[in-house]
Parts: structure tokens; sequence; C-alpha cells
């Protein structure tokens, strides 16, 4: 077989052609850092990277999502702090005005000193955080939660929880409601409340036990009416006579599952309410407690009423209490959750990275060493084809 002179050359020239285009390809990786300079270089690699792209972007996010939930709750939880200390002083001035040294203007100025107490804990519930969003009003995060109408409390939020995602499968809260933290929350004991009937004329007051028998009990309304000074009876909501008894002062009365006590003097016609516990907002019960102080106590019924609101009174705060320690563990729980999260989504974006790199960056030795290797064979081509371009039959003639 005969090879002409033109096909050596353009073989020649097709060789070193194509040890420049691998040596320049070497040249860009080293430059870069990557093995891949394009898709088609690998494309399978190349689709992997855009995956493991796309997957640690999502993490970078749930990260970002994870730190906005962190603040909120951190903020909610300082706010909860707040009120809890609040709530705790009020219960404390209560004690203090229950005792018999007090007089009408102590009093007084105990109900002053909760009703300040009062407008704090609105301002805490009407916390905002750095953008100037409330944190206790839902959804409507740009609209004050709480304010005065017509000498009540009214909410303006919703009973939205706005929820991040902080990992492919995890949805966090970020915040309560402040119809969850202020409001919703049960009168007496939880279950029941008692009262003194207002037109009472005797010296008993009614004190709360609690539930022998949740099973027996109906949820109903009762009323215990002394039809002497030592003798009552206990009826339903209906008028209909569920037991009678002779009174002993502090001794306990059941009935229905429930358990009270009566102490003191009660008046023949003299009642007392036994009825289901209901829902009460926090600034409600400071009021009650102060406008109750307010009036003041001049004659036997008036201050057995007084201690009955006071009593009811502070029953209600520590049922404000729980509900603070309540929202305030959940709060915790959250948070405690979002730093298992966090350290997931650190583990998990590392990995990715580490992946990534795998499959991105380059062997610096290895493309150092094939560099090399591509400068040798270019050169060895360049003087190949210098000495073969030289041949010809007539430099023998």
């Amino acid at each position: 077989m005969r090879i002409s002179t033109l096909s050596i050359q353009q073989q020649s020239i097709r060789t070193m052609l194509e040890q420049q285009s691998a040596l320049v390809k070497t040249q860009q990786q080293i430059s870069s850092g990557e093995r891949l300079t394009k898709p088609s270089d690998d494309p399978v690699a190349a689709q992997r990277m855009l995956e493991l792209d796309a997957a640690l972007q999502r993490t970078e996010q749930y990260q970002t999502n994870a730190n906005l939930v962190r603040v909120r709750l951190n903020l909610e939880e300082n706010a909860l702090d707040s009120a809890d200390d609040v709530v705790q002083r009020a219960r404390e001035l209560v004690v203090q005005a229950s005792n018999s040294t007090q007089d009408v203007i102590t009093q007084r100025n105990i109900a002053n000193e909760i009703r300040k107490l009062s407008d704090s804990l609105m301002a805490i519930a009407n916390t905002q955080n750095g953008e100037g969003e409330y944190l206790f009003a839902g959804y409507q995060s740009g609209t004050q939660p709480f304010a005065r109408t017509a000498g009540n409390v009214a909410y303006f939020g919703d009973q939205g929880e706005r929820r991040l995602q902080v990992s492919d499968s995890l949805h966090l809260a970020d915040g309560h409601s402040g119809s969850e933290v202020f409001q919703m929350i049960e009168t007496g004991n939880g279950t029941f409340s008692v009262e003194p009937r207002g037109t009472n004329n005797g010296s008993g007051l009614m004190l709360a036990g609690g539930v022998t028998d949740l099973t027996s009990y109906d949820g109903g309304e009762y009323t215990i009416e002394f039809i002497s000074s030592t003798e009552f009876e206990v009826r339903d909501n209906t008028g209909v006579v569920l037991q009678t008894g002779s009174y002993v002062d502090g001794e306990t009365i059941s009935f229905s599952g429930l358990q009270v006590s009566i102490t003191g003097t009660p008046e023949p016609a003299d009642e007392f309410i036994v009825r289901p516990s209901s829902y009460q907002d926090m600034f409600a019960t400071l009021d009650a407690i102060a406008t109750a102080l307010q009036g003041g106590a001049s004659n036997d019924a008036a201050r057995a009423q007084l201690r009955s609101d006071l009593n009811a009174g502070m029953e209600n705060l520590d049922r404000v209490l729980e509900r603070l320690m309540q929202v305030r563990i959940d709060v915790g729980n959250r948070l405690s959750t979002l730093d298992t999260q966090e350290r997931a989504n650190d583990e998990m974006s590392l990995q990715l990275e580490s992946t990534l790199s795998d499959i991105r960056d380059l062997d610096f030795a290895e493309a150092i060493t094939r560099l090399n290797l591509q400068m040798t064979g270019l050169q060895a081509a360049q003087q190949t084809y210098s000495r073969v371009q030289g041949l010809s039959l007539f430099n023998y003639l």
C-alpha cells in the first residue's frame, strides 16, 4: 500500500491539533479547578451536579427558614416570660389584698396597680418584631391584635399559625395566635367554677374542690341553697333537688362527681352557684379583680363577696399561669426540634458539598501530570512533523 506525502502531512497536522485541544482542555481545568468545563464532557455527571446543586440550595433555604422561625420563637419566649412576671405580680397582690388587715384605701391602691399590670400585659400581647410584625396576631401580622373597646379587650387577629418549611418533610410554626395565648383560658379549676349569689346576706364563702368522678359530672349548673342556717339542698339547673344535708363549716359537700366546701356563716336563702368552666381572657381576669377591690366592703356580706371574688380571681390567675407555662413548653419543644433539624440540615449540606466536590472538583496532581505528558506529546508531534515534511523522492535522484 502506498501512502502519499499529502496523507502523511494531513495525519501529522491532525495529531498536533488533537494534542493541542487536549492540552487546552487540561489548562482550562487547572485554571478553573473543575473537572467538567462543559456538560458534554460528562453528561451523566453534569446531570448529577444539577441535582446536587438544587438539593444544596433547598437545604440552604431550609436553614434560612429555620433561622427566621428561631428569631420569632425567641421573641415569643421573651414575651411569655414577661407576661409570666406580670401575672405572678398580680397574684402576689391578690394574696396581699386577701389579708384581713387591708383597709379600703390599700385595697384601692392594689386595684390601681393591678389595672396598670393589665395595661402592661396588653403591651406584651401587642409585641412586635424588628420588621414591625405583631407576634400574636396570627396571619394578621400587620394588625395590632389587642385593643380596649367599650371597656373590654377585643382581639383583632386570627387563629392562624404561620408555618415555614425547615426540611423536606417538616413545617414548623413560628408562633402562637394571641387568642390561644391570652384569651382561651378556662375559669375556675378548669372543670367548674363557684360563686355566691349576689343577693346573699350571710358571710358564707364557697371553695371549689375538684372532680372525684368525671363520668358522673354532666357539665351542668348546680345551686346550693341554704333552707336554714344549718341545712342546705343541692338542685340541678331544672330545680330538681339532688340531695339535702346539714351544714358544717368547712366540710366537703359531694354531688354528681364534684366536691366543694363552704365556710363562714350563711343565712337562710343564701345560694351558691356551681357552673361549668368557661373561657375568659387574661385581661378580664385582672379587670374583675381590680373592680372587686375598687368597690370595697362595708359589711359581712360584702366582705364575703369580696373574698369570693378574690378567691375566684386567684383560681383564674392560676389557670393563666398554667396556660403561659403550656405555651412556653410548646415554644421550648419547637426550639428543641429546630436545633435537631438545623444540625441535620448542616450534616446534609456537608454531605451534598462533599458529593458535589467528588464529581466537580479537579484532582490537581493528576491534571498537572497529564498536562506534562500532553506537552511532551505535543512537542514530539511537532518535531515529527518537521522531520516528515522534509521527505521527498527527488532528494535521492
